[in-house]
């Protein structure tokens, strides 16, 4: 039998030192999406099935990560910088219209008023991506056209997953052919919660050969799978089948991203990294609204995987009211003075 790299159930701290390095303040038109896709490989069973979860282990590391990275004054403005550039702002409204997803896509173009940009000493700052509902693709296509900012659509009966697969399939379809260049799709909890892995497999392979050029997020939900062990062998599954992302979460579950959660499917990643050479990306999503914990994930993602994880090909924040408290974390940095949250609003 195969067996899996145990790194999933790791426990050994990382480097106690604060990142003696910011990350670089290169104009964050980065690239959105990688160049390279994760091809997949076939479904490992054995190697699934040997994947544990030590929750009390992991939990245990989880919570010392708030208290043990440090990054202030410029350092930590540039870390600020550099969570905006990983950003999907997004919008999955009932109410949205053309003129709220317009102006969403006003502020990823121009996340960050240019005064305090010039203080800083950044040009070209812009969102990860812009993130919406299909029928709102083509409106935030033309809004951002000659940005280079992609456009990532909610698929496959977003947020519960539960529409015939043929229609999730023609959904996934029907972005792409509108303009998405990144499909954010949801999986089937009940694969996952009932151990049918290859119905998962063969769920996602479908999702990944639908997506065609566009890149595709593989959306969880932990916060409906049960364990971290349904987490990390959901995880390993769904990179198996191709998936160039991981992400946890809808923003509509009751709970949604968690550190515990992000270190269960981080290792999952430097695992099949280890075992097939290919960098998968990774996005929490829903509950991260302040800069401080920003600066958590990030120094999470730094000490897990390393420096390629804090560029927007290898990592997003799914955010919405996130964006607000980093700009008014930034103003504060320049002017010395805290302003008003509604002078941050998005649009």
């Amino acid at each position: 039998m195969t067996t899996a790299p145990h790194t999933d159930t790791k426990t050994d701290a990382a480097p106690d030192t604060a990142p003696d390095a910011a990350p670089d303040t290169t104009p964050a038109g980065l690239p959105a999406v990688a160049p390279a896709r994760n091809v997949g490989m076939p479904l490992d069973l054995d190697w699934v099935r040997a994947v544990q979860a030590n929750t009390s282990a992991i939990e245990r590391r989880a919570a010392t990560l708030p208290g043990r990275r440090s990054v202030k004054k410029d350092w930590q403005a540039a870390w600020l910088c550099r969570a905006v550039s990983c950003m999907d702002l997004t919008t999955l409204a009932g109410d949205d219209t053309a003129d709220r997803v317009r102006r969403l896509c006003a502020k990823a173009r121009q996340p960050v008023r240019a005064d305090l940009l010039d203080a800083l000493g950044m040009t070209g700052l812009t969102t990860g991506a812009v993130c919406v509902y299909h029928d709102m693709v083509e409106t935030a296509v033309t809004a951002l056209e000659g940005t280079g900012i992609p456009v990532a659509a909610v698929s496959t009966g977003f947020p519960a997953g539960l529409s015939p697969l043929h229609l999730r399939i023609a959904e996934i379809r029907e972005s792409v052919a509108a303009g998405a260049q990144e499909i954010d799709i949801v999986i089937s909890r009940r694969h996952a919660l009932s151990g049918n892995w290859q119905a998962l497999y063969d769920e996602m392979r479908a999702f990944r050969e639908a997506c065609g050029a566009a890149h595709v997020k593989a959306i969880l939900a932990t916060g409906e799978l049960g364990t971290l062990r349904n987490v990390a062998r959901a995880s390993l599954v769904c990179m198996m089948a191709g998936a160039d992302f991981i992400k946890t979460s809808t923003g509509k579950e009751p709970v949604n991203a968690t550190l515990p959660v992000t270190l269960t499917m981080v290792r999952a990643i430097r695992a099949y990294g280890a075992r097939t050479g290919v960098r998968v990306g990774y996005k929490p999503a829903g509950g991260i609204s302040k800069a401080k914990d920003a600066l958590v994930y990030l120094a999470l993602m730094k000490d897990e995987l390393g420096d390629a994880w804090l560029r927007p090909d290898l990592f997003r924040f799914g955010a919405s009211s996130l964006l607000g408290d980093i700009e008014r974390q930034l103003e504060h940095h320049v002017t010395g003075a805290y302003s008003a949250g509604w002078r941050h609003a998005m649009g």
